[in-house]
């Protein structure tokens, strides 16, 4: 096996420029600006932006609220809607989402900037530790959410305000999941997932066992047993592979697990980065993964894709910031061959692609290469099978993820579920947020009746 490339190296730029590449990516709006953004609303009575966002955010309420001054009353819209609203104001896709359906966005070309209103509005009340909400009297019931997710936390935080006392059985050493381990490091910083992790503790009636995994630590069965509810929110904890020969080459790297490793890293710069990197896959991981290694000193990115860009995953706002990085993107690039020389340099073999007759997408035979010390795998996620094991056996399954209805029930009674792993899922932390949300109220209409 071929040593790693010598051209991968930590410390490819100073502490100060690292400093200021991985500060926050949108500067929060000051109180001057939140009023003049806030009066651009046109507050329709339709909300086609309300509409548009998964978690059902009265938005021109809370922006009418910016309006008067009533912060806190902000807040309280978003965040009784979306408890990880603070998040979703710096990680979700506005952009195609409720600022793509803003109404100015059809007319201007400009729509109202929700994303920064909806933070401007959510972080004092995090960083005051401001009580909006307290717990309904106990209703004696037990629930049991396994993964400390978006999904999880949201339900737990539903169901804790509703009243029932929750234990989260969380299988990392933080809570959070894809907020604390696999989001871009410009996107959430001063360890907020944290800080926001704990205000949703703070209502009281969450017990949280970190480091346990299901199928290794507990069981399904088990937990139906001891309590009167299960939500499983447990994402999705394994990587697709490429398919490809060579595939354990030591400069090929998992893409989720680097951005985890530079989320907790306190020195960003002792992170080793190629000097030339090569990302696959079309998603907002791969848009992540290219610009941080940008940003921490790699002299050339690149993505490929297989299909064409209004095909990829990341939305074009991620597209663009990704090029004004210096990232490039090759579309209709399909990886064919890996190989390493005996310094340790992948070269990467990636076949032309194009869509025949009926949409299908096909392989034209043309070949190019690319050159890189680190080649990222960002395709997708899957089940960790080896982890959970037999545990999700007993549930109605569906290209590898559990089927659930309407109110997130599975087919197993008394067991609920959301997030990734859920059919449906949308690989967004508001789309999570909602499932636990959804799958929080419908335990407690079972738990009452």
């Amino acid at each position: 096996m071929a040593t790693p490339s010598p051209n991968i190296k930590a410390n490819r730029l100073d502490k100060a420029e690292i400093d200021k590449n991985f500060a926050d990516l949108h500067e929060p709006l000051s109180r001057s600006e939140a009023l003049i953004e806030a009066d651009r609303c046109y507050f329709c009575f339709d909300a086609p932006c309300t509409i548009a966002c998964p978690t059902g955010i009265d938005i021109p309420g809370f922006i009418q609220k910016i309006r008067s001054d009533n912060i806190r009353g902000s807040a309280l819209t978003i965040l009784r809607e979306n408890i990880m609203g603070g998040m979703c104001a710096r990680v979700c896709p506005t952009e195609v989402l409720c600022e793509e359906a803003c109404v100015r966005n059809t007319h201007e070309k400009n729509p109202v900037s929700i994303g920064l209103l909806q933070r401007y509005a959510t972080d004092p009340i995090f960083d005051n530790a401001t009580r909006l909400f307290d717990r309904a009297q106990s209703s004696g019931k037990t629930v049991a959410v396994v993964g400390g997710g978006p999904a999880g936390l949201s339900c737990a935080h539903r169901l804790a305000m509703l009243g029932h006392d929750v234990r989260v059985f969380n299988r990392d050493s933080k809570l959070g999941g894809l907020n604390e381990y696999g989001i871009a490091a410009y996107k959430t910083v001063n360890d907020f997932a944290q800080r926001e992790v704990d205000y949703i503790l703070s209502i009281g009636g969450i017990e949280v066992e970190n480091n346990a995994a299901l199928g290794v630590d507990f069981h399904l069965a088990d937990l139906r047993s001891q309590y009167d509810a299960v939500f499983l929110g447990i994402g999705l904890g394994s990587v697709n592979e490429l398919g490809l020969e060579n595939e354990n080459l030591p400069g090929l790297k998992n893409a989720i697990d680097y951005i985890a490793d530079l989320r907790q890293a306190e020195d960003k710069g002792s992170l080793p980065v190629g000097r030339d990197v090569v990302v696959v896959g079309g998603g907002m991981t791969a848009i992540d993964i290219a610009v941080q290694s940008k940003r921490l000193g790699a002299e050339r990115v690149d993505i490929v894709y297989r299909r064409g860009p209004e095909q990829m995953g990341a939305s074009r706002y991620e597209q663009d910031l990704a090029r004004t990085n210096g990232v490039t993107i090759h579309h209709w690039a399909a990886p064919a061959g890996l190989r390493a020389d005996s310094r340790g340099v992948i070269t990467i073999e990636l076949e032309k692609t194009e869509l025949d007759k009926d949409g299908n997408l096909k392989k034209t035979g043309e070949v190019f290469t690319l050159e890189a010390d680190v080649v990222f795998k960002a395709i997708g996620q899957k089940l960790d099978d080896e982890e959970t094991g037999d545990e999700l056996a007993v549930l109605d399954m569906q290209n590898g993820k559990i089927v659930v209805d309407g109110s997130r029930a599975t087919s197993l009674d008394g067991v609920w579920a959301g997030g990734d792993c859920a059919v449906g899922g949308e690989d967004l932390t508001v789309s999570a947020v909602q499932d636990g949300k959804v799958a929080a109220m419908a335990i407690d209409r079972a738990l009452r009746s």
